[in-house]
């Protein structure tokens, strides 16, 4: 993320894509949405958004249900990833709730219409929606079956001209194993996506790494507790892994 044209404090993109998991959501509950938890990161992103960041998000459903967990208890896995595209939904929301609360305009774009509630996914219309700096929550993901949200970050951010993905996870990088469960684990402050296929770690699938590679697309990966805050690491501040070309 080094860059010796950009000058001190200034963000280093200037339109990203945000991707968070649906537990991100819960804060310590071990299901559905803690609010004030959603709106922690609500005030984050408008911190990004006063910066001159055009910001787009991709949020999980997996607080509320995950298709591939439906589809191992028996349910058949179609149905279960379009109920898990649907929790998708619900969390947009939430979050565009949360923003628009603290006077961030936002809209909310899913691959499955539903114009009661959101807009459909038109892509030239979302790239207006970012030039007039509005955050844009892509829901639903794909809008297909036995595809995962963290593939359609990936291809969302490809069609926006996203400059990277910004991963919010519970640790603050890409480690070479769990470091919950090893303290000695490595961080690695960039790393391929080759080396991350590789060695299987845990980052994004494997789809949504292949084409962030083909697409050149730099994945950043820090923590939602950071206490640089997203802004931070967007300036370049605390810890996080660039995951990039070789």
């Amino acid at each position: 993320m080094d860059d010796v044209s950009r000058k001190q404090g200034e963000p280093t993109y200037r339109r990203v894509l945000i991707k968070i998991s649906g537990e991100a959501l819960m804060g310590s509950q071990g299901f559905g949405l803690h609010p004030p938890t959603v709106e922690r990161i609500a005030g984050q992103i408008k911190q990004v958004v006063g910066m001159g960041v055009e910001v787009c998000m991709v949020i999980g459903g997996g607080n509320i249900f995950r298709g591939l967990q439906g589809s191992a208890q028996g349910m058949e896995r179609t149905t279960a990833d379009y109920m898990g595209m649907l929790a998708t939904v619900m969390n947009a929301l939430a979050m565009q709730g949360a923003l628009e609360s603290i006077g961030v305009f936002t809209r909310v774009v899913s691959a499955i219409p539903m114009d009661q509630v959101c807009e459909p996914y038109i892509r030239r219309r979302a790239v207006r929606h970012l030039e007039k700096k509005r955050v844009v929550i892509f829901a639903a993901g794909t809008g297909n079956p036995y595809f995962t949200t963290d593939t359609a970050a990936t291809l969302r951010a490809s069609e926006m001209s996203c400059e990277a993905i910004f991963k919010g996870t519970q640790v603050d990088g890409v480690y070479d194993s769990d470091p919950k469960q090893n303290p000695d684990a490595k961080r690695f402050e960039r790393i391929s996506y080759d080396e991350v296929l590789m060695r299987n770690l845990k980052v994004m699938d494997a789809s949504a790494i292949a084409l962030a590679r083909d697409n050149k697309l730099p994945i950043v990966v820090f923590s939602l507790a950071t206490e640089a805050g997203l802004a931070g690491v967007l300036r370049g501040e605390g810890q996080f892994t660039t995951v990039g070309q070789a």
